[in-house]
């Protein structure tokens, strides 16, 4: 995925990324950092088609096909993934008939429109091999979607998610909230074995922790929507150690 000067604002035009350059390529973790407010979710949403969040100026390119035009299950069915923050509840909505119902959706799109719905016996195989991958217990399938799920149970059926669509970029909008120690490492080892040569992901996160399990090649410090700052893991290392105040704006010598 490639992004391209990418700028956005809200409905009431206020900018809030501004003008964003990221090359992610497939077997590449890119983290980017910020502080609260820096623009980073914002980021996330855009790159996935939230309506609320207007692409002003920019290109967003998956292997080469610009999405910034096409909705959110446009995006998807291209190959791009978010995993949410504050992943949300679908009452009525069992977690198997919604994985079932969203890899039949992507298997459609990838073939021409035409209906190629996954067999049962193939897509149950798939389906526990992944949870015990990610030590989701089996009675979670009939419960409703995040209905009731701790933020650990959110966060394992997200990546789930993920390991079944097979996303060639997935953006991880900070994963690592609400987790505790166990959580994280288990979220973030499913992360890390899903990223290879069909996928690069992009992790947003406040904090190193998750990149403890999840060794970035690069670290992009983001603040006040721009990028204000690269390096590889050991920039990581640096944010932990002294904060984001010396990337401010008016340390770095960008406008404020």
């Amino acid at each position: 995925m490639e992004i391209k000067n990418l700028h956005v604002a809200l409905e009431d035009g206020t900018e809030i990324v501004k003008g964003v350059d990221l090359e992610i390529d497939p077997g590449q973790v890119h983290a980017v950092m910020g502080p609260n407010g820096s623009g980073k979710s914002t980021l996330a949403y855009a790159l996935m088609g939230h309506p609320l969040y207007e692409i002003t100026d920019g290109e967003i390119l998956l292997e080469g096909e610009n999405l910034v035009e096409m909705d959110a299950d446009e995006r998807a069915q291209k190959g791009l993934f978010l995993a949410f923050q504050y992943p949300y509840a679908v009452p009525g909505v069992t977690v198997s008939s919604f994985l079932r119902s969203a890899i039949n959706a992507v298997r459609k799109a990838r073939n021409g429109g035409e209906d190629d719905p996954i067999a049962i016996p193939e897509y149950r195989k798939a389906l526990t091999a992944a949870m015990d991958e990610l030590k989701i217990p089996r009675e979670m399938m009939g419960r409703y979607l995040n209905d009731g799920f701790s933020g650990g149970e959110k966060k394992r059926v997200e990546i789930l998610q993920m390991a079944l669509l097979h996303p060639r970029i997935a953006v991880l909008d900070e994963t690592d909230s609400g987790l505790d120690i166990d959580a994280l490492r288990i979220v973030a080892n499913g992360v890390r074995g899903l990223v290879g040569p069909d996928m690069g992901a992009l992790v947003i996160t406040h904090y190193q922790r998750i990149l403890n399990y999840i060794t970035p090649d690069f670290v992009h410090v983001f603040v006040d929507g721009r990028i204000v700052e690269e390096g590889g893991p050991e920039l990581a290392h640096r944010l932990e150690a002294e904060g984001y105040d010396a990337f401010m704006p008016e340390v770095v010598g960008g406008e404020a």
